[in-house]
Formats: structure tokens, C-alpha cells, sequence
């Protein structure tokens, strides 16, 4: 089964089909963002959606995102999944590798994740496609009600 990676343009019912069986295997607490949510990320001048395909069927979804500050232009991968019965194909690979290569053209001077420690196997791609731990902490807090 040949897969391919592509920059998603449209909001599709395939598309939110992947979210709704994806999300959940990235985070059991996680829902699959609506058509307007997606819609907005796929139109945002600072954000790419992608997606790996395989046989017809979405296999991962991956979302960069960017921004600028005085030391310069950033990205973050966020949102990484590839469906359980995909992993292993190289559909991480190849979603980290559009991914990279979109942030090169967009002139991001650094690439960033975070990745939960528990998510050994998705740690050592990383690590293998050459991103370092970080000496930093990433602080979070919540500013919604839920």
C-alpha cells in the first residue's frame, strides 16, 4: 500500500471521518475538532495541516504551526497521530518529514514538539529523524473553564 503525505486544502467528510477515529487514540479526553474549527486552520496564514494516506484511507494527521518573535520565526509540530493499525508503515516518518520541510520553506529557523513520555515508540522517531530533548521546562496553565 503506497502512502502519500499531502497538505490538506479542504475540509472533507473523509476529513472529519479521520479526526473522529484519530483524536481519541492520541488522547482518550480528546474530541474531533468541528468543520469550522479545521476550516480555520486549514485558511490560517500560520498553520498546515497534514495528512498520510494509504489505500484510501487517512492513516495520520499532523498540524504545524508558526509564529514570529524578536529571536526569530518558530514552528511547533502539534497533534501527531497515525492510527493504530497504520503505525509502524512509516506514516509518522513521513507526516515529521512534510512537516520539516514545510518549515524550512517558511523560513522557521526552529522546529519544536512535545511528546508525552509514555509515547516511547513516537520519542525514538523523533530522536531518529533528529530532534534533541530540549534543556527547558514547558510550563502550561489552563485559561478556560473546563
Amino acid at each position: 500500500m503506497e502512502l502519500s503525505v499531502k497538505q490538506v486544502r479542504e475540509v472533507t467528510g473523509p476529513l472529519l471521518e479521520a479526526f473522529a477515529r484519530l483524536m481519541p487514540q492520541l488522547s482518550p479526553l480528546l474530541e474531533a475538532p468541528s468543520a469550522a474549527r479545521l476550516q480555520a486552520i486549514v485558511e490560517s496564514p500560520s498553520a498546515a495541516l497534514f495528512a498520510a494516506e494509504a489505500g484510501g484511507c487517512i492513516r495520520g494527521l499532523l498540524t504545524l504551526v508558526w509564529y514570529d518573535v524578536p529571536s526569530g520565526r518558530k514552528a511547533w509540530i502539534e497533534d501527531v497521530v497515525v492510527d493504530a493499525e497504520a503505525r509502524g508503515t512509516g506514516a509518522g516518518r513521513a507526516l515529521v518529514a512534510a512537516a520539516l520541510e514545510h518549515a524550512a520553506v517558511i523560513g522557521a529557523g526552529r522546529v519544536l514538539l512535545t511528546s508525552n513520555p509514555a509515547r516511547e515508540a513516537a520519542r525514538a522517531l523523533y530522536r531518529k529523524m533528529g530532534f534533541e530533548e530540549a534543556a527547558t521546562t514547558v510550563f502550561a496553565i489552563k485559561t478556560d473553564a473546563k
